[in-house]
């Protein structure tokens, strides 16, 4: 694959924790919300942006979107050189490792960023100006697309607790809550796993707050439905949630212990505009 000029990476390296099936959930999420629009394109390239010490993430993002989007490409982006230099080996059709950050060393517009537990280790301020820069990097829309997809958000170690934001060229769009639900005790355990522009946020008088309030006395509500597992709870807690906050999914993603928020629900107050 051909890159971009070679010119000095934009960002910090992270700490490049990373563990085999780390992110599953969000990996199944992309394939089924927007697998529709990797088909559409004839050459769709993923960016798996800071996929970190290993490339364990990159290697099973080619795996799952493939089951959506057989022509589906992966290219793995990391700051830091040591990083791409191990990764290599594991290169193969469809898979390719490339140096560099922020500006996305790739030719032309990708389908896909995908930026999980990348921005974890950056302050709140500087969000929205990584934001805009992926964004601007997207396919763009068209008469039958909605163009690419920037998903940044964090998880838990082995992947049982994700919060992530959805966001096209033109801005975010949703926020994702997924989670193994045997691990659960409230929905509000999710909130140590909100991405940076909302972690600093779940405090009285923001959105996310007050969402994660009510998500917890719907879930206290819904505690007869224990008796038939988790999975009955969750399902009876969401469609509850679904008379006063802007749900954008359906029964088929509340069964595997998600829910996807509009984004101006739960946006910053006075931020990102």
């Amino acid at each position: 694959m051909t890159t971009r000029a070679a010119s000095r990476p934009v960002g910090t390296v992270t700490r490049g924790t990373t563990n085999p099936n780390r992110l599953r959930r969000m990996d199944r999420w992309i394939a089924a919300t927007h697998g529709a629009e990797l088909r559409r394109n004839t050459d769709p390239v993923a960016v798996d942006l800071g996929y970190g010490a290993a490339p364990w993430t990159a290697v099973e993002l080619l795996t799952r979107l493939r089951t959506a989007a057989p022509r589906a490409r992966v290219v793995g982006v990391e700051i830091e050189p040591a990083r791409v230099a191990a990764a290599r080996p594991y290169e193969r059709e469809g898979l390719v490792f490339r140096h560099g950050g922020f500006e996305v060393p790739v030719q032309g517009s990708p389908s896909l960023i995908r930026a999980a537990n990348v921005l974890r280790q950056y302050d709140e301020e500087q969000v929205a100006e990584v934001w805009q820069r992926l964004c601007a990097r997207l396919a763009p829309a068209g008469p039958c697309s909605r163009g690419g997809l920037l998903v940044e958000g964090t998880c838990d170690e082995i992947g049982r607790r994700h919060v992530w934001v959805a966001l096209g060229p033109e801005g975010p769009r949703t926020v994702t809550f997924a989670t193994r639900l045997g691990s659960l005790d409230r929905p509000s355990d999710l909130a140590e796993r909100l991405p940076k522009a909302l972690i600093h946020r779940n405090i009285p008088g923001e959105p996310v707050h007050a969402f994660l309030r009510d998500f917890d006395r719907a879930w206290a509500a819904a505690a007869p439905y224990a008796s038939y597992g988790a999975r009955q709870r969750w399902i009876r807690t969401v469609g509850d949630l679904t008379a006063d906050w802007p749900v954008t999914d359906g029964i088929s993603r509340w069964r595997q212990g998600e829910v996807t928020v509009r984004w101006e629900a739960l946006a910053p107050r006075g931020a990102f505009a």
